[in-house]
């Protein structure tokens, strides 16, 4: 649908959005217009995806090398038993395109690194980062801050989860950099080995996918989570909002 124009189905599909004053029909049509690029299909680009297809985002490119695994469907939700070892992107896809067939589902099966992640984030209009690993969540940040596009980043391990927006467009906001410098001796460690329960992640999913919907839609009177995160303890349900301000001296995204 990228003439912007909704015929008499998508306005049926979306017509519980619609009736949002702040949204109307000018909203669903920028939704209609609009690319969104996931990287990573496990637990949090699952319910991201499924969200934002489901709200009728025209263009949705989906980054992961990975195939499923049995270990991932206790949290993955777009991904089933018959999935194991085909690529997650394809089986999201599948998915994605069986709940809304009006939105235009990319998949780019392999590891987003260099030219291919900055043309990758060049081409989108939103960037939500669903991936586990810093390193990979660094390249994200300083291509988004290159395109100046928005980034949606979440993460999620053991019980704790957190949510911020960084958007490159505004003067005042961090980028990822400035919350989390990126350091020769950190050490990675993935859920594999620590564990996550599994409703955090969809929780957090969903979470990107409604900052990425109100950047996407331009929602009157909403604001996103840029200068702020949002942390969430699962075993409390405790959520907490932190004030994150931009450092001068970044060396990402400082002048």
């Amino acid at each position: 649908m990228s003439d912007g124009l909704l015929n008499d189905e998508a306005l049926l599909r979306y017509s519980r959005h619609i009736l949002l004053d702040e949204w109307g029909v000018s909203g669903q049509e920028r939704l209609a217009n609009a690319h969104a690029l996931i990287v990573g299909a496990g637990g949090l680009g699952c319910p991201a995806a499924l969200f934002l297809a489901s709200a009728g985002v025209g263009t949705l490119s989906i980054a992961d090398h990975d195939r499923v695994d049995l270990t991932n469907l206790q949290r993955q939700i777009a991904h089933e038993t018959a999935s194991i070892g085909e690529l997650k992107v394809e089986s999201l896809k599948r998915r994605l395109n069986a709940i809304n067939p009006l939105v235009k589902v990319v998949t780019i099966a392999e590891k987003l690194e260099g030219l291919a992640l900055q043309q990758a984030v060049d081409a989108a209009d939103v960037v939500l980062d669903c991936t586990d690993r810093f390193a990979t969540r660094h390249a994200i940040n300083r291509a988004c801050v290159a395109a100046k596009k928005p980034l949606v980043s979440g993460a999620a391990i053991r019980f704790d989860g957190q949510v911020s927006v960084f958007d490159p467009r505004w003067a005042a906001s961090p980028c990822y950099h400035c919350v989390y410098p990126e350091t020769s001796d950190f050490e990675e460690t993935a859920c594999a080995e620590m564990g996550v329960f599994a409703p955090l992640v969809g929780i957090v999913g969903s979470t990107q996918a409604a900052e990425a919907l109100k950047l996407l839609a331009n929602i009157d009177g909403s604001e996103t989570l840029c200068g702020r995160l949002l942390t969430i303890d699962a075993k409390t349900m405790e959520v907490t909002t932190l004030h994150v301000k931009r450092d001068a001296r970044c060396a990402v995204c400082g002048a």
